[in-house]
């Protein structure tokens, strides 16, 4: 049985974040809000926590986890960034986008696409996450709340808890999510390429955009 907490998603409560850093330290998997939609974390070198994510959402090893980074700072530790990658990012974080990027050495191999060593990275502009980030010090390993069968994710926290609450540790009721996940954005051959649409705008990375 999870537990639930409800947070603030403008002034989240530093107790309960606290707590909620505690159960991701001790290997937990946790429900937690971003700006695109609710999305599934637990720590970044944690591998029964991220086969429990795999098995809740049904995923295969190609799929690209993504680290939830609290700055740009924070995901050049763990993507090869060139100069047209960092004007992009920079230009478009923190906000509703996922990029796909190779990654350095500091990722763990669990966590990479196994034939193109990339990994997805996104830095969200949610308070709740960021504070989540803050106090954890690290990325946090996840995956949008996107149930197997389903093409949009979870957004009711009451919903969430009914249907998955003995497979996760901890959902944190931040309101209403959005419906979409993030935009998927891969930078690793050049020019970028939109591998999903989500709640992030297409437009400024599409062939033959300013």
């Amino acid at each position: 049985m999870s537990q639930f907490f409800q947070v603030h998603p403008e002034n989240p409560q530093a107790r309960l974040i606290k707590q909620a850093v505690e159960i991701i330290r001790k290997g937990g998997v946790v429900v937690y809000p971003t700006d695109s939609s609710y999305a599934v974390g637990c720590h970044i070198g944690d591998k029964s926590a991220v086969e429990r994510i795999r098995s809740l959402r049904r995923l295969d090893d190609k799929h690209n986890f993504t680290l939830v980074c609290s700055d740009l700072s924070q995901l050049g530790l763990f993507a090869k960034v060139d100069t047209s990658a960092f004007r992009l990012l920079k230009a478009h974080t923190p906000g509703p986008y996922t990029f796909i990027l190779s990654a350095t050495r500091e990722v763990p191999r669990m966590l990479m696409h196994p034939k193109r060593r990339t990994i997805g990275l996104r830095v969200p502009a949610h308070p709740i996450a960021l504070a989540l980030l803050a106090e954890l010090g690290e990325p946090l390993m996840s995956s949008s709340l996107i149930m197997p069968g389903e093409s949009l994710p979870m957004s009711d926290p009451y919903e969430i808890r009914e249907r998955i609450e003995h497979q996760v540790d901890l959902i944190i009721d931040g309101g209403h999510g959005g419906l979409e996940a993030s935009t998927v954005v891969s930078l690793t051959d050049g020019d970028p390429q939109v591998l999903r649409v989500g709640a992030g705008d297409p437009q400024p990375f599409e062939q033959g955009a300013d």
